[in-house]
């Protein structure tokens, strides 16, 4: 198995480039009406094309949107791919086997019940990851049991909970306390009175907390998530069992109106949307669906606040900037390390690689955000914005241009600053590690081969599309003749086959009589 780091160097490459070598897998985003994708268990899933640079795109597919690892959830479906009604009514069957025993109901009535229990009968199963109620004690009984839950521990389920750390699924890496607890500050000093959390439990759970026990704060928080156990812990307008991957409410319309109110309320104002989507996830569908829900709050907008967009933190690894930013133009960086619990190489206070790689994404302008000074963070006049103490101002870039916490060096020759541990390279003509290959795959169009431009722009995109289809007909013929030849070779071998084994037979009972 990779190590922590390797796997951090992976994802790395993907958030820089997007893709790794001279192929990759990309998501098929189509602005025009397109048929429903089938479902998964984690609710319609999307359709993806393997392109090599160069080379003709192959036949699309649909896949989960929540797993990219086909050991977490193995659909997978050729777009022009006709099932039979059998086939149908199987996958149908198993999306129901896969679903959380109880309903969103079932489990609001079994907390409300739990809670009238006194502390002594108040159980919650290890194994399970289920509270008890008492008469489910005997089906638990060789279990291993918490017992004496009381209602502290009931306000933080993600401290009762197992994390799910499958980086590219569930990834639930949790805020370590310094880092929530500046959040929680941040938002209240911005003025905001509502926070949908989207994929952060653990700064759901401290806003309820300060509002429980802070009678001056007033924020309210509504948390989406794919984790279904956060069902037993909350009611209904509290949390909504949810995919971000393809804005996916496992509840229906009931979990997504209870969403709408939550944005609409006030006329939209005074909400912020907080998410920290798992990191080996794809950005461009998880930019889809916050769009979505971006559309949503604005159809509670009034016509002359049309100019004004929703609030957002994005909490996401620095190497990923180009990429959020092509899909938010508005967003920028900051230079806030976010650090994690339970992961151990993503920790506040390391240096170098070390150090945490998470930032805070945001369209709020960054002059109007504090970071704590006794945490290493300074206001740099020039740049009207707080860095950390080694982003150092570059007087020929005019900007505080570290983005990974280090002192960068500025490059003469590329016009820019760079990663101290980079080198210009004069085969290359671009700064580089220093054991990098010249002959390494560039950037560039997957359909040409051009550098000047990209393949969703490419002018030969159309005439790829029809050479490919007639390509994938030609083979699809062949293929069909192909089966229809061993078919036919079978049909005769067996006809051989059969025609001996009777002239056995006959001939034995010959010899017999």
């Amino acid at each position: 198995m990779a190590s922590l780091r390797e796997r951090l160097g992976t994802v790395e490459a993907e958030g820089s480039s997007g893709r790794q070598g001279n192929s990759g897998v990309e998501v098929v985003v189509s602005s025009d009406p397109a048929p429903p994708a089938p479902l998964c268990p984690h609710g319609p899933t999307l359709l993806f094309v393997k392109v090599n640079q160069g080379k003709e795109e192959t036949r699309r597919f649909y896949a989960c949107s929540a797993c990219r690892d086909r050991k977490d959830c193995n659909f997978f479906q050729w777009e022009d791919e006709k099932l039979s009604g059998a086939r149908l009514a199987a996958r149908e069957a198993h999306n129901r086997r896969c679903q959380p025993p109880l309903s969103r109901s079932q489990c609001v009535e079994r907390y409300l019940k739990f809670i009238e229990l006194p502390l002594s009968q108040r159980k919650f199963c290890q194994r399970c990851q289920q509270l008890l109620l008492p008469d489910d004690e005997e089906k638990h009984r060789k279990h291993q049991i918490v017992g004496d839950i009381s209602i502290t521990q009931l306000k933080r389920p993600s401290q009762l909970l197992y994390p799910l750390e499958n980086k590219k699924t569930n990834a639930q890496y949790l805020f370590a306390d310094r880092s929530c607890l500046f959040l929680v500050d941040l938002l209240s000093t911005l003025g905001f009175r509502r926070v949908l959390c989207v994929g952060t439990p653990r700064l759901h759970e401290l806003i309820r907390l300060k509002a429980s026990g802070d009678k001056k704060s007033n924020i309210k928080s509504l948390l989406l998530d794919i984790d279904f156990r956060y069902s037993q812990f909350y009611m209904e307008d509290s949390f909504c069992h949810y995919n971000m991957f393809n804005h996916h409410f496992f509840d229906g319309k009931a979990a997504l109106e209870v969403c709408r109110t939550f944005l609409q309320k006030d006329k939209g104002e005074g909400v912020i949307m907080v998410t920290d989507p798992p990191f080996g996830g794809l950005v461009e569908p998880l930019a889809v669906t916050f769009k979505k829900l971006i559309a949503m709050w604005k159809e509670g907008q009034s016509q002359d606040n049309s100019h004004k967009e929703l609030p957002i933190f994005w909490i996401f690894p620095y190497f990923f900037e180009s990429r959020i930013c092509q899909f938010f133009p508005s967003f920028c960086m900051l230079d806030y390390q976010v650090d994690y619990d339970n992961h151990a190489l993503y920790k506040h206070g390391k240096t170098g690689r070390k150090q945490s790689p998470v930032r805070i994404f945001t369209n709020i302008p960054p002059n109007k955000i504090i970071l704590p000074i006794e945490e290493g963070y300074r206001f740099c006049p020039l740049c009207q914005r707080y860095v950390s103490l080694e982003n150092q101002h570059c007087e020929h870039c005019n900007s505080c241009t570290s983005k990974d916490g280090r002192k960068w060096s500025h490059c003469f020759l590329c016009k820019k600053c760079v990663k101290p541990s980079w080198i210009h390279c004069n085969i290359c003509n671009h700064c580089a590690l220093p054991d990098h290959s010249c002959n390494g795959p560039k950037d560039g169009c997957f359909i040409c081969g051009e550098l000047d431009h990209k393949r969703s722009t490419c002018p030969n995109i159309f005439t790829s599309k029809k050479v490919n289809k007639a390509v994938r007909k030609q083979k699809q013929r062949k293929s069909n003749k192909m089966k229809m030849e061993t078919t036919k070779g079978q049909s005769m071998n067996h006809t051989t086959v059969t025609g001996k084994k009777k002239r056995r037979e006959r001939a034995h009972q010959y010899l017999c009589s």
